[in-house]
């Protein structure tokens, strides 16, 4: 059952949504400047589809500028107003949450769209023992591009964003919604 089929329940709802596959052919440019891939627009594309027909409405939408992660936004979410934030791009988890709890201010729900390790990081850091399933195993195992999760986080403000305090509800891959965009063999 996907969120919208249910009440949101009375707690912080945060996305992590990684960049799609990047492009590696002109390897000139900077970490930072790379673009899309084929795969990658396609996989952002499918995502974003797959990001509106989970159903949680985003309040807050917090992004790396990186090129690769703008051109992800672009194809996932073009009509989503972004806030572009240079502390995102290749951040740390607690980066990361930092950066949330200030943009995030009386929000109920806030996207992350950014990079590995940090994405997976943010994951593994706030995942309580109590709440490792399979869903977190495998998401823990590996959070390739394009991956969208969801945790419900038992806070009351986001300055109260701290280790353990979330579950994962939700974790698709992009070849989880179509068997072309999976591993490379």
């Amino acid at each position: 059952m996907s969120l919208s089929e249910r009440k949101l329940p009375d707690v912080k709802i945060l996305g992590l949504f990684r960049h799609a596959k990047s492009d590696w052919d002109d390897m000139a440019k900077r970490d930072f400047d790379r673009g899309l891939n084929d795969r990658g627009r396609r996989g952002a594309k499918l995502m974003g589809d797959h990001i509106r027909k989970h159903g949680i409405k985003w309040n807050v939408i917090v992004a790396s500028p990186a090129v690769r992660n703008k051109l992800t936004m672009d194809e996932a979410m073009p009509d989503a107003d972004i806030i572009y934030d240079q502390r995102i791009y290749l951040a740390s988890s607690e980066t990361i949450l930092e950066t949330v709890a200030d943009h995030a201010g009386d929000a109920k729900t806030v996207l992350v769209s950014g990079h590995n390790p940090g994405m997976q990081e943010v994951l593994l850091d706030l995942v309580s023992e109590e709440h490792e399933d399979k869903l977190f195993f495998e998401a823990a195992r590996k959070f390739p591009t394009a991956s969208f999760a969801v945790l419900e986080l038992d806070i009351d403000d986001w300055s109260e964003l701290k280790p353990r305090c979330g579950k994962l509800v939700h974790f698709a891959r992009p070849r989880d919604l179509d068997p072309e965009l999976g591993p490379e063999a």
